[in-house]
């Protein structure tokens, strides 16, 4: 859970002690704010070493999750205020929402911010009354302000955020994930927090589609009796490998037709039953089936309950789909690409701040 978007008294303020002195750069670290783990996960490709930054306010979990991922490669957890007294000389610092990027300002590093959330989808979570045109002009001042860069996880969030210049798109590799087998004739859904996400996640529609279908919810539910999350990143491999296909239902206001989990899911093989979204990674009828009326959906279930031969036809589809569309290899190009352009930005705003003529 992220904190809620809070708009600052003054940039004036908060840019008055940004622009220290220079510090040449670290080629070889980033620092990550912990958020969405399985994003971060990926940085693991780009071979840099990682600090972490956890102890975080309104965050469900105080450190990392060890039930979403392993730690990455060459990385360490460390805090805040650890971070903000860190000697090293970040080549880059990545953060996931506004605070994130004031909890740095005093740091000197070039900073982007990851948009993995619609606008929309983030007010009416929080169930916020700011008016989303006083939220994307408050972040595109801020980064203009502060030199700072934004990567959208894909085009339909990029534009309810109206930042689209870059979009970098998760990844999966297929071969993190054992052959699918499908044994268990049952669906699966990975999701945390129905409760407080039941609109955005269209969970009504949900209900109505798999109502007397065997379906496993996995994921950080307290409130939701029998759920839990796996134990580590290897059993929720095994549970996608067993289970006979997979659930994502999205309203198109809110949120986009798949997330990290249904990339995931594809990857190991699972065809996809959703409903109809303009953005949906899934091919009706190849990869998976696609529905806007429950009872349809419904009885594409059944048919995949039934004939374990098609789900497996179909899911080799998806990871073809999957591994074609989010591939490590075009993650790791795009993403190093957008760290370049956050270190031109900030260069150019150094330059502008120490001779305003040029501004």
């Amino acid at each position: 859970m992220l904190p809620k978007i809070t708009i600052p008294a003054s940039f004036e303020e908060i840019s008055a002690n940004m622009y220290g002195k220079k510090t040449q750069m670290d080629s070889k670290t980033l620092l990550v704010f912990n958020c969405h783990e399985p994003w971060i996960y990926q940085l693991g490709a780009l071979q840099f070493n990682l600090d972490i930054v956890i102890g975080l306010k309104g965050r469900y979990r105080k450190t990392w999750d060890k039930q979403m991922r392993p730690l990455p490669p060459c990385s360490r957890l460390i805090t805040l205020s650890e971070a903000l007294e860190s000697p090293i000389s970040y080549h880059c610092i990545i953060a996931h929402n506004i605070s994130d990027l004031l909890d740095v300002k005093t740091r000197h590093e070039p900073r982007l911010i990851v948009l993995h959330s619609t606008l929309q989808g983030r007010l009416y979570e929080e169930e916020s009354n700011v008016q989303p045109r006083q939220v994307k002009h408050l972040l595109q001042q801020y980064l203009k302000l502060i030199g700072g860069h934004a990567v959208a996880v894909s085009m339909f969030k990029g534009e309810s955020w109206g930042l689209t210049e870059d979009i970098v798109h998760p990844s999966v590799d297929p071969n993190d994930y054992p052959p699918y087998s499908g044994h268990i004739a049952c669906g699966l859904r990975i999701c945390n927090f129905v409760n407080s996400r039941k609109k955005i996640l269209l969970w009504d529609f949900h209900e109505k589609a798999f109502s007397g279908v065997p379906v496993r919810l996995v994921g950080h539910n307290p409130n939701m009796p029998g759920v839990r999350a796996a134990d580590n990143w290897n059993q929720l491999k095994k549970i996608m490998q067993s289970h006979r296909f997979y659930i994502h239902t999205a309203d198109p206001r809110f949120e986009a037709g798949y997330n990290m989990a249904t990339i995931e899911a594809m990857a190991a093989g699972l065809p996809v039953l959703s409903n109809i979204h303009p953005t949906s990674p899934v091919e009706h009828g190849v990869s998976g089936f696609l529905s806007n009326n429950p009872d349809e959906l419904r009885r594409y279930a059944e048919e995949l309950l039934k004939d374990r031969e098609l789900a497996a036809s179909m899911g080799c589809q998806a990871r073809k789909n999957a591994t074609e569309r989010f591939s490590t290899h075009r993650f790791k190009h795009a993403f190093l690409r957008s760290i370049e352009i956050a270190h031109r930005k900030w260069h150019s705003k150094e330059v502008s701040l120490a001779c305003p003529i040029l501004g």
